[in-house]
């Protein structure tokens, strides 16, 4: 029964060294492990005993695995295959047949799994990419004074390396409880919209999408700018993008009731937006729009919003926001800026 036991362990051992995907470097050391995935400058390889290790590419000597993967030739093609290493190149062995690969050329290394992952990353469905969040705040006070005041905030963006999509809303409701209904009303603002980007060139590309406005004291009760043109990525790093966009709109307002005042003009929409990573865990962002009304002289439009968020852990954070939107000519009204102050707890998501 010993010796049985003793084959058997053997033969398991046996089993696992073959099927196993082993690291040595360039010192001696045999790392054990799974080849997640390299760059041509560092190796992933994750381990039982030590997590994810990731390893200079000059520092190993010999790479082989019995388990499939996918390696970059130095003309940018991509083979899959069991690996193992030859003098100065990778072996790879396909289905069809041998593939060498110099080491010193050696670029992309993906596992299956980063395979699918990469390629479904270049043809996301429409459910993927989506990163955001939503942040609210709330004040009550009561004695002296009877106040209340909500705020509510949205936003989201779906990139791809073709196109984005972001999304936003936001609203404030704030009441004076010692006055009398409607005028104990003392702000009651929602505005959202909605925007299509397509890359067409590195730095350029096209926009299309639409805002929407109602505002209570300014007897607003919709505003809807359809949008269009084209924009450029004058910084687009890691941690900072700035876009300068330019284009034309389609504008419709309704004021009041009995009787609705219903204007629409074409005009043009000219804008900057700004996000800029400080450190790992916060964001500033900042947008402003300039519209002027092509239909009637003199007759403008802006819109500047900055915000500022940062992480308390991977699902909740803080929020703060400022906005000023400024109607130089809103139906005859003398309310022409609505300026609007936020903060609160954000809870973010991905998917």
């Amino acid at each position: 029964m010993k010796r049985l036991a003793l084959v058997l362990s053997a033969t398991l051992l046996v089993s696992l060294a073959a099927n196993a995907e082993t690291v040595t470097l360039k010192n001696g050391d045999h790392i054990t492990g799974t080849v997640v995935k390299s760059d041509g400058k560092t190796l992933v390889v994750k381990t039982d005993y030590a997590g994810d290790l990731t390893l200079t590419w000059a520092s190993i000597n010999n790479l082989s695995s019995d388990k499939k993967l996918f390696v970059a030739t130095p003309d940018k093609k991509m083979v899959s295959g069991t690996v193992a290493t030859q003098d100065a190149d990778l072996v790879v062995t396909t289905g069809s047949g041998v593939v060498h690969v110099p080491k010193a050329s050696v670029g992309v290394i993906r596992s299956e799994a980063e395979e699918a992952a990469y390629q479904s990353s270049l043809h996301p469905s429409l459910s993927h990419n989506w990163a955001g969040g939503l942040n609210f705040g709330f004040a009550l006070a009561r004695g002296n004074s009877k106040t209340k005041n909500l705020n509510l905030g949205f936003n989201a963006a779906r990139a791809t390396n073709n196109d984005k999509i972001t999304m936003y809303a936001n609203s404030i409701y704030s009441t004076n409880d010692k006055l009398l209904s409607p005028a104990n009303i003392t702000a009651k603002t929602i505005f959202g919209g909605i925007r299509y980007d397509h890359n067409i060139a590195p730095r350029l590309f096209v926009f299309g999408g639409g805002d929407f406005t109602t505002d209570d004291l300014q007897s607003l009760n919709l505003r809807s700018i359809l949008s269009g043109g084209l924009g450029f990525h004058a910084i687009k790093t890691d941690h900072t993008t700035l876009d300068f966009l330019g284009g034309a709109n389609y504008t419709r307002e309704s004021y009041g009731s009995s009787p609705t005042l219903t204007r629409t003009y074409a005009g043009l929409t000219l804008g900057d937006e700004l996000n800029h990573k400080l450190g790992a865990a916060s964001l500033f962002t900042q947008k402003f729009y300039y519209y002027p009304n092509l239909n009637n002289g003199g007759g403008y439009r802006t819109a500047l919003d900055v915000g500022f968020s940062t992480k308390l852990n991977k699902w909740l954070g803080w929020q703060t926001d400022f906005a000023d939107h400024y109607t130089s000519n809103p139906a005859g009204l003398n309310l022409k800026n609505d300026v609007l102050f936020s903060t609160g707890l954000n809870l973010t998501f991905t998917h």
